[in-house]
């Protein structure tokens, strides 16, 4: 049976503590959840998006609008395990002014908060917010500005980070130095919630690991998650979406892209062959996917939202 022939949960069960009650004491049952928390849409360009791959191609996967951009989602995840609320990635948040939001045209319903509420969460109760890399489309959301000042927009939270990624958005080279901005990270430090991932792959939660690619960026970190039998990856700016899963299709903003074409290469095959769910952090349709070998190389073998992953 295919995940989209499930049936698909009620989304409006957001409380996964069951308490269990006997003669003398109660008992407590954490069951893992994961969250889809969308924090809206924004648009960049096809050409920068798909790198070398012509027009004719890629506007067929996602179509331009009159100024050549594309609709991409900033999907985020929230994971509920025992006293773990665990967010990866936060949006782009909205610190900066008219002019800089005005080149990414952000749109939709949907916004961090929104979402998180929707859920059934505050701010103030996620416990660790993992960030994959510093670029804003992925880090704007955690931190807040009022007048001058800036605050964690989760004031309970670790933020995750890692040692060498940190210096290399701190220290930002001139390609890359118009995606990571200060505001938005430096208060992480400041605050004194930073902290650093191992680069033995591990994480605090026992059902999170860690995979490191340096194609896109710097010690880009790729949350693999063990949830309900299944291998979940988060892929972040590895496989922004399901167009993206052919290997020549890699990003112009990538600081490496052949060493993207060699990490696509390992974790594709590493995917198949370990029976791997993708989850798309900028994919404007499709959440998850699975995938095949096939004569043209790995390709998309079935898309599905995660709330149909039984």
């Amino acid at each position: 049976m295919s995940f989209t022939d499930k049936k698909t949960k009620s989304h409006t069960k957001f409380n996964i503590l069951q308490k269990v009650r006997t003669f003398d004491k109660s008992i407590f049952v954490f069951i893992m959840q994961l969250h889809v928390i969308n924090t809206g849409f924004f648009k960049l360009d096809g050409g920068a998006m798909f790198g070398v791959v012509p027009k004719t191609i890629w506007n067929k996967l996602n179509p331009p609008d009159e100024k050549n951009l594309c609709t991409w989602a900033m999907r985020c995840l929230l994971i509920e395990d025992g006293k773990d609320l665990i967010l990866i990635d936060n949006g782009i948040g909205n610190k900066q002014d008219a002019k800089f939001f005005g080149h990414y045209d952000l749109h939709g319903e949907d916004s961090l908060y929104k979402s998180l509420k929707t859920k059934g969460f505050g701010y103030d109760q996620i416990t660790d917010m993992f960030l994959t890399h510093l670029h804003f489309d992925h880090c704007g959301g955690g931190v807040l500005k009022e007048g001058d000042k800036f605050s964690l927009a989760f004031p309970n939270a670790t933020y995750w980070s890692n040692a060498s990624h940190w210096q290399w958005a701190t220290q930002p080279n001139a390609r890359e130095k118009a995606s990571f901005l200060k505001e938005n990270i430096l208060p992480m430090q400041e605050s004194g919630h930073l902290q650093y991932v191992d680069f033995n792959g591990s994480f605090k939660n026992n059902n999170v690991s860690v995979l490191f690619m340096d194609g896109h960026t710097e010690k880009q970190m790729l949350p693999k998650i063990n949830y309900k039998g299944h291998t979940i990856v988060f892929c972040a700016d590895l496989l922004p979406s399901v167009g993206h899963i052919p290997l020549a299709y890699v990003m112009a903003y990538d600081t490496r892209p052949l060493q993207t074409l060699v990490e696509k290469e390992a974790f594709l095959q590493q995917a198949v062959a370990e029976n791997w769910i993708l989850f798309f952090e900028h994919d404007p349709i499709n959440e998850c996917c699975t995938l095949q070998q096939t004569d043209k190389g790995i390709r998309v073998k079935e898309t599905f939202r995660l709330a149909d992953l039984e």
